[in-house]
């Protein structure tokens, strides 16, 4: 019996019994459509998550912080003074796997008003205009300051739609979207000329979220959001980066060091300076390079260290590693029902044809040619639910994309597809292992007198 017969006849088997065929198949489509649709649930949060980490910089930034001095230092308390502008120098000059070095002052306590409207920013710094290219920022509107503007220490700065939203209005509340290109802000008593404003960031959640707020009637619109603006997960880093104010360094430095502490060295302790290296792959030599020149210039004192996204890296790592093993376990263990299905209905219809068994071995048919038909019977069934199990993950995964629209859109991916659809055809395999060793060995003569 050549190959095409045997798919033939099992073809006409399944046909002769159309409802017993789909019931035995519905185990094998449920678990197919599951895992494609779990899997492109997890592609989507991960691209989600990814996207977030190259907001921040990706695994190529690396931010240096103070941090105190360890037990054998700390007699050398004294002589700690923390980040200063000459380990930026320093860094610039001789850590030739630093593709670019940006300081960052971060300034605390400020007070931003306009017209009586005060707005809270989450981060307000001076630092260089490679903070651009730093922090994967854009400018949408206006200029970013360059070195001429750092140079004078002119009082100008960019800003976050949040902090447009605050001081001005939001899109919402105006009829045209303010760009404030030119307007004045109060910080601290420091007038400061926009001159640039950042695009708007957001998740592709939070673009749903207020896609669908701008359907609903404005009565429900002028309720409070639905999205939080909590401190936490990957949707910070888009609310950060808009509740951004940027401002020359030297502008910092010489109109608010009084809030960051009496003397130079309390000033030193807030800057922060990021390095981008020039490839993740040289990201270990890179950090020994650094730290070589740290060390020289501070003279031996290890008053500083390192902090890598590889940690949010690792996390979302085993983050979408257990959403893959949890939903890949429940999926398989539909396929497993599927393939006990396929079992059980294939022990039924060996039952059913007995005698036409032992009919085909008395005209000659061998042990292994009654094995490979009913192997193969088994194995078109499951064929064709996997198929059928394809064709119907792309319905569910509308669904489901319907049931939660705020989620990140999932991706139906070719490999998750040759996973699932492979995995269907090899539980058809093992399903019909047995009813195919339990035909194959039938005794010609007492399957013909079998009742």
């Amino acid at each position: 019996m050549n190959l095409w017969n045997a798919v033939s006849i099992g073809l006409k088997e399944i046909w002769a019994h159309k409802f017993r065929s789909f019931l035995t198949m519905l185990g094998i489509i449920l678990g197919v459509s599951s895992l494609v649709a779990m899997s492109a649930m997890v592609k989507g949060m991960e691209n989600g998550l990814k996207e977030a980490l190259i907001q921040i910089g990706g695994l190529q930034k690396i931010r240096i912080i103070d941090q105190d001095l360890p037990q054998t230092q700390l007699h050398l308390a004294d002589q700690a003074v923390g980040n200063t502008m000459d380990d930026v120098y320093a860094l610039q000059r001789s850590a030739p796997l630093v593709q670019l070095v940006t300081p960052e002052m971060r300034l605390r306590n400020l007070t931003i008003t306009r017209g009586g409207k005060t707005a809270d920013t989450w981060m307000i710094c001076g630092t260089w205009p490679s903070a651009l290219e730093m922090n994967q920022h854009v400018v949408e509107h206006g200029r970013m300051f360059n070195e001429i503007d750092d140079e004078n220490a002119r009082n100008v700065c960019v800003i976050g739609t949040a902090m447009r939203d605050a001081l001005f209005g939001s899109p919402e509340e105006t009829v045209e979207p303010v760009i404030p290109i030119g307007e004045q802000i109060n910080i601290s008593g420091q007038l400061f000329t926009i001159i640039g404003m950042f695009q708007h960031y957001e998740s592709e959640q939070e673009k749903k979220i207020r896609e669908l707020r701008a359907r609903e009637p404005k009565a429900k619109r002028e309720g409070p959001a639905r999205q939080s603006f909590g401190r936490g997960g990957p949707n910070f880093v888009y609310r950060m980066k808009n509740n951004t104010i940027y401002m020359p360094m030297n502008t910092a430095w010489l109109k608010f060091r009084a809030s960051m502490g009496s003397n130079s060295a309390a000033a030193s302790r807030e800057l922060t300076v990021n390095v981008r290296v020039n490839d993740i792959e040289q990201l270990n030599p890179a950090l020994q390079q650094a730290r070589n020149v740290l060390m020289s210039t501070h003279k031996g004192i290890e008053d500083f260290n390192f902090m890598t996204q590889e940690d949010w890296a690792e996390n979302i790592t085993v983050a979408i590693r257990n959403a893959r093993l949890s939903g890949g376990i429940i999926a398989g263990i539909s396929l497993l029902v599927g393939g006990i299905g396929i079992m059980n209905i294939m022990l039924a219809s060996i039952t059913e044809r007995v005698r036409e068994v032992g009919l085909r071995k008395a005209v000659g048919a061998t042990g292994p040619d009654i094995f490979i038909q009913v192997l193969i019977e088994s194995t078109v069934i499951a064929f064709i639910g996997g198929l059928a199990g394809l064709a119907a993950s792309q319905g569910l995964v509308k669904v489901l994309g319907f049931m939660s629209p705020t989620d990140n859109t999932p991706i139906i991916t070719a490999t998750a597809m040759l996973v699932a659809f492979s995995s269907s055809v090899a539980v058809g395999v093992f399903a019909g292992l047995f009813p195919a060793v339990k035909a194959s060995r039938l005794h010609p003569i007492q399957a013909l007198r079998y009742e």
